[in-house]
């Protein structure tokens, strides 16, 4: 079965122009991740040097994420959807085959 972080990489992949922001809890705490070309990094917290070690665990709680053009920058972010739930974000996966 391939976890929520693997589609969500994959999409960033199939998508390389996009990179994805996903607001998320995780054990209680808020985070941030960014998805970009197959790869995610926290921005709140470290990020293992081990690429095994999933970023978003399958115990997170995904709250919202957002679509922007790549290259990302915090400081002039160039958004392309904002906000988009689980649900909705799931169409986007199956749209290219995630």
């Amino acid at each position: 079965m391939v976890s929520i972080a693997q589609r969500l990489e994959q999409y960033t992949l199939k998508r390389p122009g996009e990179v994805l922001l996903v607001n998320a809890e995780i054990d209680g705490e808020p985070d941030q991740i960014a998805i970009f070309k197959g790869f995610s990094s926290s921005l709140v917290r470290s990020t293992a040097f081990d690429p095994d070690v999933p970023v978003l665990p399958e115990s997170a709680k995904i709250l919202t994420i957002d679509r922007l053009e790549a290259p990302f920058n915090p400081a002039d972010p160039r958004y392309i959807q904002q906000a988009i739930d689980w649900d909705a974000m799931q169409m986007l996966l199956a749209a290219v085959g995630v």
